[in-house]
């Protein structure tokens, strides 16, 4: 049985599996300096060894999967940063400290490895017709498979049409796809937190879950509003569920971490979350080491 199934079998009997935290918001707080179209994607070419520092003090902490940084390594969001031709080295170099981190740290356990995927660019100014962007996943997604990770993980779907191609282009791989909407609370109740989309959470379930995916996440959302839409969520999807929060504001391209939970108050949050169901726990923005260092002590004593 692979890494993959072992941890699908246990969200499958409804055992709890730990996602690491943020990995660009984490490289952030530790000094790397965040690029202006491109993110953390420029870490890759600067600071490779604080990249696998980060993913083995995730595993340390107690996840059981990590996340590569490749969530801004699609052609489009490197382009602006003038490291496309680059494209392919990135992706691969992504996934490839993150397998590096697992074997370096070599824990007794079962570690897999998620190469991340976006749906859009942060900045919409570098935005592209949702036909070019498909067809960047498409190339992203395939390039990231052949660096072998265990499973592609789609964050923050927040457009409907752009997150449809996203999952359909990583879908094609045949590799596992696990699917993570980020949501956001208004006065007519959870919405995708787009700018562009105006539709509902649950108006963009379906049309999404349409073209694939084996779990479904509620991320980057306000840690606040994520059992809310766990709630959408759990209307339409009745496979296995994650939830990981994030907690402070972007302002691009740096995370403002001057109000970030605290560890004790995100596990608070978390008990909900998988008291609403959630299998798959982990964090995003905001969130670190030591916030999946209390999950793990905590949630596996809760049962």
């Amino acid at each position: 049985m692979s890494v993959v199934e072992t941890l699908g079998a246990r969200l499958a009997d409804r055992q709890l599996v730990l996602l690491d935290g943020a990995t660009g918001t984490e490289l952030e707080r530790r000094g790397v300096p965040m690029d202006g179209a491109a993110w953390s994607a420029a870490a890759l070419v600067t600071h490779p060894d604080t990249i696998r520092s980060v993913h083995q003090d995730y595993i340390r902490a107690g996840a059981s999967i990590i996340t590569s940084n490749s969530f801004s390594t699609a052609r489009h969001q490197l382009e602006p940063a003038g490291l496309s031709a680059q494209f392919r080295e990135l992706n691969h170099r992504a996934v490839e400290l993150a397998l590096e981190a697992r074997e370096r740290t070599n824990l007794d356990r079962p570690i897999a490895v998620a190469a991340s995927m976006s749906s859009i660019h942060f900045d919409r100014k570098y935005m592209v017709p949702v036909a070019q962007a498909e067809a960047n996943f498409r190339e992203q997604a395939e390039v990231l498979a052949e660096a072998n990770p265990d499973l592609l993980l789609l964050e923050m779907m927040w457009d409907l049409d752009y997150s449809a191609a996203a999952v359909r282009a990583a879908a094609a791989t045949g590799i596992p796809v696990w699917v993570g909407f980020t949501a956001r609370r208004d006065k007519d109740g959870v919405a995708l937190f787009s700018e562009t989309y105006r539709g509902s959470l649950a108006s963009a379930l379906g049309p999404v879950l349409a073209e694939g995916g084996s779990l479904v996440s509620v991320m980057h959302t306000e840690a606040r509003d994520v059992a809310a839409a766990l709630e959408v969520v759990k209307q339409q999807w009745t496979g296995p569920l994650g939830a990981y929060g994030h907690s402070g504001q972007f302002v691009m391209p740096n995370w403002q971490f001057n109000d970030v939970i605290s560890p004790e108050t995100y596990l608070t949050q978390a008990r909900i979350w998988v008291a609403a169901g959630a299998r798959l726990i982990g964090g995003c923005c905001g969130i670190g080491p030591d916030h999946i260092r209390l999950l793990s002590e905590q949630l596996r004593l809760d049962g």
